[in-house]
């Protein structure tokens, strides 16, 4: 399988990841190993973009918890990584807590408005968002920005299902998600884009 578990393609593989949940569920451990194999690439780079250094350790607590609980898990492929990152990021907010470092607040205003976003600058900063650089630029964004191009990009997540694991409006979470890529884009000097193409990021609510 190599590769195939590339965080962004993630929802490619959505039907193989729901059987395999499925399978685990009825105790398959080879099944839940490659459960494992897919969801874990994208949930580790979320908590990068949470906790750096300590992501590993958040993720093996995660999963301890994933892996007890997994019974109760009701959904698909899709639904299995958005439960995944929701256990993840509590895991990683009792870290911080432990750590008394406490999560920046939002600043996205409540009546937040449907930004379009210019297609090609969103592209050009998917492709950089791999790299080990492009996450601590993500860790450098205001807070409800980072997790939710974490959740978009990195997990793959889509609208609702990122705003599910946020508690927010799938608006909110969009827009944080297209006002944060814009900012990487700039910050990697990829933003050579005109202002047309009015795409948002994700579905319409």
């Amino acid at each position: 399988m190599g590769q195939g578990t590339e965080p962004r393609r993630g929802q490619a593989y959505d039907g193989e990841l729901g059987a395999a949940v499925a399978r685990a569920q009825q105790g398959d451990e080879a099944a839940f190993a490659v459960a494992y194999r897919f969801v874990q690439p994208g949930l580790l780079g979320y908590l990068r973009g949470l906790v750096g250094d300590d992501a590993e350790d958040v993720a093996s607590d995660a999963w301890l918890e994933i892996a007890r609980d997994l019974g109760r898990f009701r959904g698909d492929g899709a639904g299995f990584r958005g439960w995944t990152a929701t256990i993840a990021r509590h895991r990683a907010l009792d870290h911080l807590r432990r750590q008394r470092v406490r999560p920046r607040s939002s600043a996205l205003e409540q009546d937040v408005l449907e930004l379009p976003g210019p297609q090609s600058t969103h592209d050009q900063a998917l492709e950089a968002i791999s790299t080990e650089h492009a996450l601590e630029l993500v860790r450098g964004l205001p807070r409800d920005q980072a997790e939710a191009v974490l959740l978009r990009v990195v997990v793959g997540l889509d609208g609702p299902a990122a705003a599910r694991v946020l508690g927010k409006r799938p608006g909110a979470v969009r827009t944080a998600a297209y006002r944060g890529l814009k900012r990487l884009a700039r910050q990697l000097g990829v933003e050579s884009v005109t202002e047309e193409a009015p795409r948002t990021l994700g579905e319409s609510t």
